[in-house]
């Protein structure tokens, strides 16, 4: 009777509707319904992987990836570089002084040169960079220090900054335009190159401070509050500088199309960088005819206005000067993996064929000793 009443009982339980001894129905079953997708039955490709798919897989990857990783390398080392550290550090430097005597309250700039040459022309554009070392900027709290509706041109935002911007937000009861801890820390050192010439005077290079900054950032993301164009401090009226600043936000340049929010120094800096060291593009040198180099073979002059202290931080300051290719700057962390990946693809398809020729032909169905 105990058995009978069991299958019963089961048998209910898998019936949706099933009449029940009082006459009610059970509930619904919980068996899942007879389909391909929830009876896992939808067709799936199972890849069988032979030696006759495998090996010309590593090959083909080995032969594509060195010539790509060569390209790439060769590229790479045939764009001209040079940098120079102009932190002070050492007393021998030109810039000791003024690396340990200056500081964000210094009112009277230092000035610096340090000499330097150039042993293979450079031609085409070039591009100057400032480089920083043991410097976060990829902190939480740094990189959430500002406020993106203020640098957008909102008027709301401009007189009320976020709590964000904390605490750099306000200063002497004053909204600061740009406030957050970025623009607090605004890359201010100013950088003029001379050459030499063999005459013994010294010869200005123009640096261009405009096309610097992505296109999206200057014209969408970063916009100047709505007023009249050529009368900026008015605009900004009510507002004050940030506390490390030495001139306000409408006086960092005299073109309008480079002055304020839009000032493309600034746009570059509020990039925040993802790993301590890095470099930012500063101004670019451009090719003024086809017959003599962008910067020719020679003695040069670094000028610096030693503005930016690094030394409560132990980081670093150097200016770099870089010509481009088709694939960028100088990296040749690139062409170095593809090489490697393609080396290593085709080491084990040399190292699986031998393999394969070894033992491969060898019967499956030989007799096992008892």
């Amino acid at each position: 009777m105990m058995a009978s009443s069991y299958s019963t009982k089961e048998e209910d339980g898998h019936q949706s509707g099933a009449p029940g001894p009082g006459g009610g129905v059970n509930a619904k079953s919980r068996k899942p319904d007879n389909t391909a997708f929830k009876q896992q039955r939808l067709p799936a490709w199972q890849p069988i992987l032979t030696a006759g798919t495998v090996l010309p897989a590593f090959f083909i990857i080995g032969l594509l990836f060195i010539p790509i990783g060569i390209g790439l390398y060769v590229t790479s080392n045939n764009i001209k570089e040079y940098e120079i550290d102009y932190t002070g550090v050492d007393m021998s430097s030109p810039c000791f002084n003024c690396s340990q005597n200056y500081s964000w309250n210094s009112t009277k700039p230092c000035r610096c040169s340090v000499s330097f040459s150039l042993d293979q022309p450079f031609e085409s554009n070039v591009f100057m960079y400032y480089g920083l070392s043991n410097y976060y900027q990829n902190h939480r709290r740094y990189v959430k220090s500002r406020d993106d509706s203020q640098l957008n041109g909102n008027l709301n935002a401009l007189k009320d900054p976020s709590k964000e911007c904390e605490p750099y937000r306000m200063n002497d009861g004053l909204p600061i335009a740009p406030c957050g801890a970025i623009a607090n820390s605004l890359f201010n050192d100013t950088l003029e190159l001379y050459y030499n010439d063999p005459n013994g005077t010294k010869t200005l290079i123009k640096l261009v401070k405009t096309g610097i900054a992505w296109w999206t950032d200057k014209h969408v993301k970063f916009r100047n509050p709505v007023g009249d164009g050529s009368n900026l401090s008015a605009v900004f009226q009510g507002t004050t500088k940030p506390v490390n600043w030495q001139k306000y936000v409408y006086q960092l340049d005299s073109d309008p199309d480079n002055n304020g929010f839009i000032n493309e120094d600034l746009i570059v800096w509020m990039r925040t960088a993802a790993l301590p060291t890095f470099r930012k593009l500063y101004r670019i040198i451009e090719k003024q005819g086809d017959a003599t180099p962008t910067l020719p073979r020679g003695n040069y002059t670094l000028l610096v206005t030693y503005n930016y202290p690094v030394r409560s931080f132990e980081g670093r300051k150097r200016m770099i000067l870089s010509t481009i290719s088709w694939m960028g700057g100088k990296n040749p962390f690139l062409g170095i993996a593809y090489i490697t990946v393609g080396s290593v693809c085709f080491f084990l398809g040399v190292v699986l064929l031998i393999i394969h020729h070894k033992y491969g032909s060898r019967s499956n169905n030989a007799d096992i000793s008892s």
